[in-house]
């Protein structure tokens, strides 16, 4: 059985950022390659919503409803609700996710 992905406009938000970043940086070939894994890895999430771990940062928190699988040098965090999967997250390994997350409550909040 296969559950329904939703991308959150805060994840679409994630790859476009990303994108930009890496083709500038790195080109559009690696943008690409690095884009199939991720979408290899969305697909794998929808077969397989309880395979990833719960990370770190949140589980300090005791938010253990969300789970994240690594997808070359990106994170996707995601949550699973019945047989829907809502992506939330989809960053680079190496950001900081304490960071990360004031900035998306900062942005929040201003609008």
């Amino acid at each position: 059985m296969s559950f329904r992905i939703v991308l959150l406009t805060s994840a679409e938000h994630d790859l476009k950022e990303l994108k930009g970043y890496m083709v500038k940086s790195f080109g559009k070939d690696a943008w690409q390659a690095s884009y199939t894994k991720i979408k290899d890895a969305v697909n794998t999430i929808g077969a397989f919503p309880l395979g990833g771990n719960v990370p770190e940062e949140l589980e300090r928190l005791n938010l253990t409803q969300y789970r994240q699988v690594v997808a070359g040098m990106n994170r996707i965090i995601y949550e699973v609700r019945q047989e829907i999967v809502y992506i939330h997250i989809v960053c680079d390994t190496r950001k900081d996710m304490k960071s990360l997350l004031t900035r998306r409550l900062v942005r929040i909040v201003k609008i």
